[in-house]
């Protein structure tokens, strides 16, 4: 795996769009529309598959699938970029909750759903 900055992917994505003069399509609303309907395409390979089937699927349409998630990425760089989130601040200050919220000694080997609050 390279070892990409975050930075180096939004001036990407951000360049792409800039090329094409598509800024003026691409407001909050209807980006995080794109996402969803990008993450709507990844949910159509694993639709109708145990994890077994979809391993076995994955296998032959590896790369169809990380083209879909490769579009969700894009379209969560833009809202990184829009809404001028710090990553390297939020994204850890987001990790700091997560583990006061789900602490290990409590949910360690469960989801949250098998744990009562």
């Amino acid at each position: 795996m390279n070892n990409v900055s975050i930075k180096k992917l939004i001036d990407s994505v951000v360049q792409f769009r800039d090329e094409r003069d598509w800024k003026k399509f691409h407001n909050v609303k209807d980006i995080t529309i794109a996402m969803q309907l990008e993450v709507a395409e990844v949910f159509e390979h694993l639709k109708w598959k145990s994890n077994k089937q979809f391993g076995e699927y994955l296998k032959k349409h590896k790369k169809e699938v990380n083209e879909e998630v490769m579009d969700v990425l894009y379209h969560v760089l833009l809202l990184i970029h829009e809404f001028k989130i710090d990553v390297d601040k939020d994204f850890f200050a987001k990790m700091k909750k997560n583990e006061k919220k789900y602490p290990v000694n409590i949910y360690k080997g469960k989801n949250s759903f098998q744990v009562e609050r």
